[in-house]
């Protein structure tokens, strides 16, 4: 293994079966030491078992796995010494308060005061009230718990199940800032996610599991890059536009317009210097752009599932 220095994980035609069901079928893939690489797959693809077999939480069927150097079933308490880890499934003790239960994560991790002082900042920045009892919270609230656990003592490895599940968009935008930063400060973050937007703003590479298995491994960019352009384009005033026209020019497709000539919404695939030209000759107010790659490339391994998974 040439690149064992250079990679935090490596998982080997790793596979877990439950009786006769196959969570995950002999996957493979390879997270860069500094890098943020994203998960994906709707719910039951796969993602949590994968993560809980690199903490030793649960133990595969067969196949290789390193983690910050170690093989966890052979030494998981090193493993999760340099990791922070974040379950999809939060469970707390009731009864105690917030700041109970970071200064007990804190006591298992032997934290020190730095320790105390980080948990204290994320907690403010995520406007996490630390004298609350856990039963009062709801569940974006202890969510936010299981974040400022996982950041705290500033580890080497973060190990992310579904970080923005039940935070409003605000929090969500915060959480993302932190695991930037995480990656800035030095830093290796491994999130699951099903959140297209969420992944494509701050994943360098990702990997996209399907039943079990990886069905690509790859740069966000170049994920990115392979689908259209969507165009909404706005008349300062209305127009009558040459639609035959419009619809000759190289890779635009018509998606949408008005009646009366206020706007239009197009595809368009590859150059947009025919579209940009075409357009010069209407008093256009503004005009907005969305790349759609890695919808599109998640659509092209999902097809109607992806829809139904995501929203169960």
């Amino acid at each position: 293994m040439s690149k064992a220095c250079h990679s935090v994980i490596r998982v080997e035609n790793l596979s877990k079966a439950y009786g006769g069901v196959k969570a995950l079928n002999g996957i493979n893939f390879e997270v860069h030491r500094g890098e943020i690489f994203g998960f994906l797959g709707p719910n039951g693809a796969g993602k949590t078992t994968a993560i809980r077999c690199m903490l030793d939480l649960i133990r595969p069927s067969s196949g290789l796995l390193s983690v910050v150097g170690h093989d966890p079933r052979r030494n998981p308490v090193a493993v999760r010494a340099r990791c922070g880890y974040l379950p999809g499934e939060l469970r707390f003790d009731e009864n105690i308060t917030v700041n109970e239960a970071l200064g007990f994560f804190r006591q298992l991790r032997g934290g020190d005061s730095a320790c105390r002082r980080r948990a204290d900042a994320l907690s403010e920045r995520l406007e996490l009230s630390k004298a609350s009892k856990i039963k009062n919270l709801s569940k974006g609230n202890k969510q936010k718990i299981g974040i400022v656990a996982a950041f705290m003592h500033e580890p080497e490895l973060l190990l992310l199940d579904e970080p923005t599940s039940g935070l409003d968009p605000l929090v969500q935008q915060s959480v993302m800032e932190l695991v930037a930063e995480a990656r800035q400060g030095g830093a290796t973050v491994f999130f699951s996610s099903h959140v297209l937007t969420e992944v494509q703003a701050v994943a360098g590479r990702v990997a996209i599991i399907r039943d079990g298995r990886i069905v690509e491994v790859a740069e966000t960019t170049d994920l990115s890059a392979r689908g259209a352009v969507e165009v909404r384009v706005t008349f300062a005033n209305p127009v009558t536009l040459e639609k035959t026209q419009l619809g000759a020019l190289p890779g635009v497709k018509l998606i949408n317009s008005d009646a009366d000539g206020r706007f239009v919404e197009l595809s368009v695939k590859g150059k947009m210097d025919g579209l940009i030209k075409w357009l010069s000759q209407y008093p256009v107010a503004s005009l907005e752009t969305r790349r759609c790659g890695l919808e599109q490339v998640f659509h092209a391994h999902y097809g109607s599932e992806w829809e139904k998974a995501t929203q169960r």
